[in-house]
């Protein structure tokens, strides 16, 4: 479900024509619903109702400060991977008790950050980690909360740059050893070992992985309690995919997922924590570009846009299809044209989509790729000196810009050139 919707043959984000947008902001742009935003985590709550539970937005989907904003202001807590996002949620108003610190490589200077402006716990991902962490809390005459990852070893039956819970993937510790891992934790000075941490990949669309994973979390808690350990607090990632494809079937809905949980873990007495960022932000979000040419080729025509891999680089890291649609409806009974849709990067990976059957399309017209508002602008970049492009979210009948395009000036001078050149 998204707000994102044809009115009288335009495009709407919400109460918003999207050619409104283009007109004042310039293409191409990321636009974000917040009524798609607050509809998502609404479900997500009301999927675990009845559980004791925090649902953590998974930052790295999208880190806007604007959409941090949003999802704190609804109670969420955030999964952070790394000082900076620490620092994100912070600057929007999120509290340190209500921020979970993952991620397989966290410095001592991010632990210490944690430490002095509060944390709900660190999701520890090794025993080195687990060592430092210990010597620096401990130094500091603090106490770390700590859940301990787990490596499960399930097949999420993802893409394999997406998978996270296999035994050849660098998450976690296996499950074999944890109860060898947890001890050696209760041990350790500085240390308060409150759960498990389990997160087996991202963009599932089949629950009988989170099943798998699930019930093996169950077995370890019953082991480790009659180990001696206070197991209060069960982290169970997140992953639940996003249907990307219309035409396709779709992935298992929030409220189905909170079903698993219940039945699988929900009578450990555990408070619950879940870890979306895809299903949340990914279909709150459009990228909208402008036609440059439609060029004819050999055997094919392309469709060349203004935006470009550098500004969405998940058709060209993953292979990923995004639905392209006309911001103007096309009319009833169209004949399709056959395109490749590439961007101006001079890179053949540079491709959106191959073969790809639309409405017929001229330069100047706008298409929009649906489902972008997850894993888009955050991993946008600068290559071949294309500025980052804005980010806007709509509010009913209002829009702003919530990051700004920079202009090629501020660019540039980011780079020093040395005294002997």
């Amino acid at each position: 479900m998204d707000n994102f919707l044809y009115r009288d043959g335009a495009l709407y984000a919400e109460d918003v024509p999207i050619a409104e947008i283009a007109a004042e902001v310039g293409t191409p742009f990321y636009v974000y619903s917040q009524a798609t935003l607050t509809r998502h985590f609404q479900l997500f709550e009301e999927a675990l109702s009845g559980l004791p539970h925090l649902i953590c937005y998974a930052m790295k989907s999208n880190s806007n400060q604007a959409v941090i904003k949003v999802m704190g202001d609804l109670g969420a807590g955030m999964d952070v991977v790394s000082g900076g996002e620490y620092r994100r949620a912070k600057a929007a108003g999120v509290p340190g008790e209500r921020i979970v610190f993952s991620g397989v490589g966290k410095t001592g200077d991010e632990m210490r950050l944690a430490l002095e402006g509060g944390i709900r716990q660190f999701n520890v991902e090794s025993e080195p980690e687990l060592d430092l962490l210990s010597e620096i809390a401990s130094g500091m005459g603090a106490v770390a909360p700590i859940t301990i990852r787990v490596n499960p070893d399930v097949d999420a039956k993802t893409h394999e740059k997406i998978a996270t819970g296999k035994s050849e993937n660098k998450f976690g510790i296996p499950i074999s050893r944890a109860r060898e891992v947890y001890a050696q934790a209760a041990k350790l000075p500085g240390i308060d070992v409150i759960g498990i941490d389990v997160h087996i990949g991202s963009q599932l669309v089949d629950l009988e992985p989170f099943e798998q994973a699930y019930l093996k979390v169950a077995d370890l808690t019953h082991a480790l309690r009659a180990d001696g350990h206070d197991i209060r607090r069960l982290d169970l990632g997140g992953g639940l995919g996003i249907p990307y494809e219309r035409s396709n079937s779709a992935p298992p809905l929030p409220l189905e997922y909170g079903a698993l949980i219940k039945r699988t873990v929900g009578d450990l007495g555990c408070e619950i924590e879940i870890e979306p960022g895809r299903l949340i932000s990914g279909n709150a979000g459009l990228l909208v570009s402008g036609v440059i040419f439609v060029k004819t080729g050999e055997d094919r025509d392309f469709l060349i846009l203004d935006a470009a891999m550098n500004d969405l680089i998940r058709p060209a890291m993953y292979g990923a299809w995004h639905d392209i649609v006309p911001v103007r409806e096309p009319a009833a009974g169209f004949e399709h044209a056959t395109y490749d849709v590439v961007g101006p990067v001079c890179e053949s990976g540079d491709t959106f989509a191959k073969g790809r059957a639309m409405a017929p399309l001229a330069p100047g017209d706008l298409v929009a790729f649906r489902s972008a508002g997850a894993y888009g602008a955050v991993m946008s970049s600068e290559y071949n000196t294309r500025p980052l492009i804005p980010e806007v979210m709509v509010n009913g009948h209002q829009f702003a810009v919530i990051r700004a395009r920079p202009g090629f000036e501020e660019i540039i001078n980011r780079d020093t050139i040395p005294k002997w050149l």
